[in-house]
C-alpha cells in the first residue's frame, strides 16, 4: 500500500470526507467510500467520514497498490506525448480534455484515452491512476502521469517538497502593479459555491509568483510559477488581485469590463476572439523519478489561442512560429 499524507491547516472545522474529496479531487460519496474501507486515519486513529478535522490534524490515506477496482473504459483519442519510457509518460494536453473520469465524463477522459493506448498506469484513487497532477479540462499543457507506483510515490514527493517547476502562460486582464508579483493567499472551497475556488483566511497556503513577459493595452501576458498546486490556483489568484485570465468563464472578476474608455472596443474584440481561459501549462521540469536524470519540457503557445493573442498584442506577434520562444518566456530571468 502507498500511502498519502495531509495536514489540516484551516482554522475552520471540516468534514472528514469533504476535506479528503477536496484534496483527492473525488465527489464526496468516493471520499466517503474510500473512509468506510478503513483506508484513512486522522492522527493514527480510525475515524469515520463525519468526523471533524481541527487545524493540525494529520490525515493519512492508504492507496491500494494495484489498479482501481471501476474497470476503465478504453477510449481512443489523440495525445501528444511528449515522452516516454516505463515509469513516466510526459502529455502535452490539449484543451477541453478531461484528466480523469469524474461525473459527466466517465469514459472520455485523458486516463481512458491512456487505457485505450495501452499504457500501463500506476495504482491510485478510484479512477485516477497515474494522476499525480491535474490540468482543468480547457486548460492546455504539459503534465506528466506516473506508469508505476514507485514514480507516482516519489514524483508525488517531489511535488509536496516543490521540486518540480510548472510554468504557466496566460493572458490577464489589465497590467500588474509590479513584476516579479508574488501572489500569497490561501486558497478553500467556496463557501456558497462548492464547484469554485475562493481566497479565504481560513484556506490552505497557496503561492503563485507572476511575471509580465509582454505588455499589451488592455492585457498582459504572464509567466506564472506554482509554488502549491492547489484547485483551480492560479485562476483564484489572479481573480483575487483584480486581473483574471482572459476567457475565463468561471473567475472572470469583472474581466473586460474592467477596461474603460478608448481599451474598451479592443478589450470587447479580445473577449470575443478568446474561445476559453488563455491558460496554458508551457513549463515542467523535475528530475526523473527513478533514474534522477534532469529533465524539462517546454510547450508553445497553443493555436486555438492564437487569434486572442492577435487581438491583444498584434498580428506580427502571432507571425512567429514560436510566440512563446520569441517573447522570451522560457528565459526565467525574462
Amino acid at each position: 500500500m502507498a500511502e498519502v499524507r495531509f495536514s489540516v491547516t484551516a482554522a475552520a472545522t471540516e468534514r472528514l470526507d469533504r476535506f479528503l474529496a477536496d484534496q483527492l479531487q473525488l465527489s464526496r460519496t468516493q471520499a466517503a467510500r474510500i473512509v468506510a474501507q478503513g483506508a484513512v486515519t486522522v492522527g493514527g486513529a480510525a475515524a469515520r467520514a463525519s468526523r471533524l478535522l481541527s487545524r493540525g490534524d494529520e490525515v493519512t490515506v492508504s492507496l491500494p497498490d494495484h489498479a482501481p477496482p471501476r474497470a476503465l473504459q478504453p477510449h481512443p483519442i489523440d495525445l501528444d506525448i511528449v515522452y516516454e519510457d516505463e515509469h513516466i509518460a510526459v502529455i502535452d494536453k490539449p484543451s477541453g480534455l478531461v484528466v480523469h473520469p469524474a461525473p459527466g465524463h466517465w469514459d472520455d477522459t485523458l486516463v481512458n484515452a491512456l487505457v485505450a493506448r495501452g499504457t500501463s498506469l500506476s495504482g491510485g484513487v478510484e479512477g485516477r491512476p497515474g494522476i499525480v497532477h491535474r490540468l482543468d479540462r480547457d486548460t492546455s499543457g504539459l503534465m506528466v502521469v506516473a506508469r508505476t507506483d514507485l514514480a507516482h510515490r516519489r514524483l508525488s514527493s517531489a511535488i509536496a517538497a516543490r521540486r518540480v517547476r510548472r510554468s504557466y502562460a496566460a493572458l490577464a486582464w489589465g497590467h500588474l502593479e509590479g513584476s516579479p508579483l508574488a501572489i500569497d493567499a490561501p486558497v478553500a472551497r467556496h463557501p456558497r459555491d462548492r464547484k469554485r475556488m475562493s481566497v479565504q483566511t481560513e484556506g490552505r497556503a497557496a503561492r503563485t509568483d507572476a511575471t509580465v513577459v509582454a505588455r499589451f493595452e488592455v492585457a498582459e501576458l504572464l509567466r506564472l510559477d506554482l509554488h502549491s498546486g492547489r484547485t483551480h490556483q492560479i485562476r483564484v489568484h489572479l481573480e483575487h488581485i483584480g486581473h483574471p485570465i482572459v476567457g475565463d468563464p468561471v473567475y472572470a472578476g469583472g474581466g473586460a469590463r474592467r477596461i474603460s474608455g478608448a481599451g474598451r472596443p479592443l478589450a470587447d474584440q479580445l473577449e470575443l476572439a478568446t474561445p476559453r481561459q488563455a491558460l496554458h501549462a508551457a513549463l515542467l521540469a523535475f528530475r526523473h523519478p527513478v533514474t534522477g536524470e534532469r529533465l524539462a519540457f517546454e510547450s508553445e503557445w497553443p493555436a486555438d489561442l492564437r487569434s486572442a493573442l492577435a487581438v491583444a498584442g498584434g498580428k506580427e506577434i502571432v507571425a512567429q512560429s514560436e510566440v512563446l520562444r520569441y517573447l522570451l518566456f522560457f528565459n526565467r530571468d525574462g
